[in-house]
């Protein structure tokens, strides 16, 4: 950065009166500080970090001066190369109120040589990671995750001591060899025992995880937290209860194949979801829209089965799917894998953490493994006057979010406020037209509000089948 960015930097920083996620205030005005965790958690971090130093935070943030900026200087450069890939910063010197200050700039590394740790006490010990404003040594697991993708480890290849050969040779695995030798007939000929080997289905013999989740009568036998937990929760918080009392209005364990969980969550989400009745006021057809677009929340399931981890770390965290009043947020374990980045998502393609499976369900039909998951969800979310959806990925684990309301619209004309209201009873035509008698028309209310508000999926009719019957009632859904 420039003499006069460092500046403003600082000034910022006294305003106010914190460190952030990617600035690190020291005051090295007595000596240079010991700054290897910062150096890992910053090389580590998405888009790296600045130390700043001869800002003194226990002093109210006031400029005390670095003791000697060429010393301090060579013992920064003398910890970076301590590092392990060794760490090259990026010095800006600048003077303020004739007392000089410094900051060394941390590129992130590339995620292919993560994590950056002190050589001194090795990866485990030495890795760090940010947490607002501090540094956090890195789990073993944390740690794992980025060796398992720069040794290329894969996880889904490993195999079940208690699992025998006849677990995986079911009907599902007949379908499956069927349909693979007719999309590819180089390989028809090949015995089927070495069709499960480059399949990734066995090892020496055994089968192995992919083939267990892919094709047993009962994967969760071996690898019993290998599910999906589906809740649906009355209101917007895990804490929140209905009318009576009710913790969930649903809640489910959902096992079985990836096929049969990406099925029975997609029954799930739907039995779950509020559908709106939308008629078409020209030809009277009816249409429902449902909560969420149906073809994103399948990508999402999708996505979380086909790249969730599959390490022994995570045996024991199943998929879960939370439904609330206000949203839908689906979580995996195992954050983005590889050289992906949060805001390359849906952009470029991405390292694949479980080929076999993803093969497989290619040859079975239920992906096209073209990397079209995230943009189909993306662009269905936009199609439906949703917000974008939110992805997040933190400390081994991958969650998305969907809104079911506009954010841009986050709070109610008073009118629609007044009718949500008085609609919690089902109430008539008469009804409405009397609470709002003197102010506005019937043909006005319904026009403006009942109908746009209906479609939107906040009003639901008693009779959806005959939107112009007399007996007709509007409640709030």
């Amino acid at each position: 950065m420039l003499e006069n960015e460092l500046i403003s930097l600082i000034q910022k920083i006294q305003t106010i009166r914190s460190e952030t996620n990617n600035i690190e205030i020291k005051a090295a005005n007595k000596g240079c500080p010991k700054i290897r965790d910062t150096l890992s958690s910053f090389s580590n971090l998405s888009g790296g970090g600045v130390i700043i130093f001869g800002v003194d935070e226990n002093d109210d943030f006031n400029i005390c001066g670095v003791y000697d900026v060429a010393d301090l200087m060579k013992k920064v450069e003398a910890q970076c190369v301590e590092m392990t890939p060794v760490i090259r910063p990026l010095f800006t010197i600048a003077s303020i109120d004739g007392r000089t200050v410094m900051s060394a700039e941390i590129q992130e590394i590339d995620n292919a040589d993560k994590p950056c740790f002190y050589s001194g006490v090795g990866r485990i010990k030495g890795s760090y990671i940010r947490s607002g404003d501090a540094d956090r040594l890195m789990t073993e697991y944390e740690v794992y995750s980025f060796e398992a993708f720069r040794k290329k480890i894969q996880d889904e290849l490993r195999t079940s001591e208690r699992a025998l050969p006849k677990d995986m040779h079911t009907k599902a695995f007949d379908l499956y060899l069927d349909l693979l030798k007719s999309k590819k007939p180089n390989l028809a000929e090949l015995p089927d025992e070495d069709l499960c080997r480059l399949q990734g289905f066995t090892e020496e013999g055994k089968p192995t995880l992919a083939g267990l989740m892919l094709f047993s009568s009962y994967p969760q036998a071996f690898f019993p937290q290998l599910s999906i937990t589906a809740v649906s929760i009355p209101g917007t918080e895990i804490s929140s209860t209905g009318n009576v009392g009710e913790r969930f209005i649903d809640n489910k364990r959902l096992d079985g194949t990836l096929v049969q969980m990406l099925n029975d969550s997609l029954t799930f989400v739907r039995k779950n979801m509020k559908v709106a009745t939308i008629i078409d006021p020209n030809t009277g057809k009816r249409t429902d829209k449902t909560e969420y677009p149906v073809i994103a929340i399948r990508e999402l399931i999708l996505n979380a089965l086909i790249h969730r981890d599959y390490s022994i770390h995570t045996d024991s965290a199943p998929i879960t799917i939370r439904m609330y009043s206000d949203r839908f947020e689906i979580e995996n374990p195992g954050g983005l894998y590889g050289r992906m980045t949060l805001d390359r998502l849906g952009k470029v393609s991405a390292d694949t953490r479980n080929p076999a499976i993803a093969n497989a369900m290619e040859i079975l039909g239920e992906t096209e493994n073209r990397y079209s998951g995230i943009p189909t969800i993306i662009h269905a979310m936009e199609e439906y006057g949703l917000p974008a959806p939110k992805f997040e990925s933190d400390r081994g684990v991958f969650k998305v979010t969907l809104y079911n309301r506009s954010e841009t619209k986050t709070a109610l004309d008073p009118h629609e406020d007044k009718i949500l209201t008085f609609c919690k009873t089902p109430r008539s035509r008469t009804e409405i037209e009397q609470l709002f008698k003197g102010r506005m028309t019937i043909a006005y209310v319904m026009e403006k509000y009942i109908k746009p508000m209906t479609e939107q999926g906040l009003l639901g009719m008693t009779i959806p089948d005959k939107p112009k019957s007399k007996y007709q009632k509007y409640y709030t859904i």
